[in-house]
């Protein structure tokens, strides 16, 4: 199927690889299925460095070895971070995140209800809410990830003409492996992006798109899928 999760993400080497069992489509992750993962994970469990003046709440949270926390980073658990991961200075963390390996949570950067995989970089004062960040992602400074509509109702992708009821209130963005979003990009909720797919600037963007695309000011009027 177009949106299952092997059209996104390569799991190779993800710690966490379970999460997507079964090749589901990609966005059903982010349900129930993502909050009862993080559900497994009791306790605290710290094998890099949490420098002083780092904030730890509640539990649940793992974080693995090569990992550094730096001081003002608020983490709310639960919360899974791999190896060689960065959680900078001023982050925040709002509870059922999953990274991998060598990713990075950047100054001013909010994240809650999402998934990193390996390489992926939100460095700078972005917000990432009920995302999946594919493998090597890069996000530019102010990129906006929104995942809930202004007006009623549940996420619904429009997908060659045909409307798929996600089941989700809210939604952020799925961002295949390699996409790089430019500086002060927004997403709308629901957006999902191919593989190696760019956004250039300071635009806002919306929809399906299921294969590799460049995305400017001048084409936001073509609505690919």
């Amino acid at each position: 199927m177009q949106l299952n999760t092997s059209c996104f993400l390569d799991l190779t080497d993800f710690l966490w690889a379970d999460l997507f069992q079964g090749d589901p489509v990609i966005y059903t992750v982010l349900g129930k299925t993502l909050s009862e993962f993080c559900s497994r994970f009791h306790g605290r469990e710290i094998h890099g460095t949490v420098m002083e003046g780092a904030y730890l709440e509640g539990d649940g949270i793992y974080i693995g070895k090569g990992s550094i926390v730096e001081p003002t980073a608020y983490i709310k658990g639960p919360c899974i971070i791999g190896e060689n991961t960065e959680i900078r200075h001023g982050a925040y963390l709002r509870g059922n995140v999953v990274a991998g390996n060598h990713c990075v949570i950047g100054h001013a950067t909010e994240v809650k209800n999402s998934i990193f995989l390996n390489g992926a970089k939100a460095g700078h004062f972005a917000y990432v809410g009920d995302s999946i960040l594919g493998n090597d992602v890069n996000l530019g400074a102010g990129t906006k990830l929104a995942n809930l509509k202004l007006v009623p109702g549940g996420i619904v992708l429009n997908l060659n003409g045909e409307r798929i009821d996600t089941g989700l209130r809210k939604m952020g963005a799925v961002l295949g492996s390699l996409v790089e979003i430019g500086c002060n990009a927004v997403t709308s909720p629901g957006t999902i992006l191919a593989p190696q797919s760019m956004v250039f600037p300071a635009i806002g963007i919306k929809g399906v798109f299921l294969q590799k695309t460049v995305l400017r000011e001048s084409n936001m009027n073509l609505r690919k899928s």
